[in-house]
């Protein structure tokens, strides 16, 4: 991505947030739209998700599951999230619950069925493997924009760059991680996580597409720089503002899921 110079941007320090005048945005701004984009479009959504995970040598395995969301709150600070896995059938019936919060904790429960066991996942555990996979539990509900101080270090023709880092290190395994948002659309296109100074894992957005009025992130890759495995999820059917039960959203669906939370 090629840069521009950045002599007549104006940065101010502001706390934890550094204030860009560009277009009138701060970054703090800049960082609250982008991740609404991401994960907030609408007061709630549905989508059919296609995973699929590569290994260092080239095999693969595929995962397939719903995802169910919906907004707490305006700004998409808290809410919940409803994931149920259709196939292969070692996974048939696995569900996950979340309550994300923007400015504590979030709350995960994940359902065994194999083992007919709900387990709570502990906020240390977020950022572990999701399943198996390249993606961490935090990847699907996203990482609040609380939890990180961030800076607008460059602007160029089509994107803000921001760099980020975390408030808590302990709880992170990474020291710093590096976002480039789409100036236009405020997709997020890219991040590169940052561990002493060492990039060890990209988020790349693949596809987007604009639907039922929403500018919609619809295929994303997660690759392990060190291993060179990856993970491809695909968004399909998304929908928006569906009449949906806070009922969906509880303890009680992760063993009996409603129709709707089985595709």
């Amino acid at each position: 991505m090629s840069k521009v110079t950045t002599a007549w941007l104006i940065i101010i320090t502001f706390g934890t947030i550094v204030m860009a005048q560009e277009n009138s945005l701060t970054v703090e701004q800049i960082v609250r739209q982008a991740n609404q984009v991401m994960y907030s479009q609408g007061e709630n959504s549905r989508a059919n998700a296609k995973m699929t995970i590569t290994n260092r040598r080239g095999r693969t395995r595929l995962r397939e599951f719903v995802v169910l969301r919906q907004d707490k709150d305006e700004q998409g600070d808290e809410q919940n999230f409803f994931v149920y896995f259709s196939s292969p059938s070692e996974v048939l019936g696995t569900a996950l619950l979340t309550w994300k919060h923007g400015q504590r904790a979030d709350d995960r429960w994940l359902y065994l069925p194999a083992l007919d066991v709900v387990r709570r996942i502990a906020a240390t555990n977020e950022r572990s493997s999701f399943v198996g996979s390249n993606f961490f539990y935090e990847d699907i509900t996203g990482r609040s924009i609380e939890a990180d101080s961030h800076q607008l270090s460059e602007t160029t023709d089509l994107y803000y760059i921001v760099n980020s880092r975390p408030k808590q290190t302990s709880s992170v395994e990474f020291d710093s991680y590096q976002t480039w948002i789409h100036r236009e659309s405020l997709v997020p296109v890219k991040l590169e996580f940052s561990k002493s100074n060492k990039v060890y894992r990209t988020v790349e957005t693949l596809a987007v597409a604009m639907l039922e009025g929403y500018q919609t992130v619809t295929q994303i890759r997660i690759t392990d720089v060190k291993s060179g495995g990856y993970t491809v999820i695909e968004y399909l059917a998304v929908t928006y503002d569906l009449d949906l039960d806070d009922g969906i959203f509880s303890e009680q669906s992760l063993r009996n899921p409603p129709a709707i939370g089985k595709g």
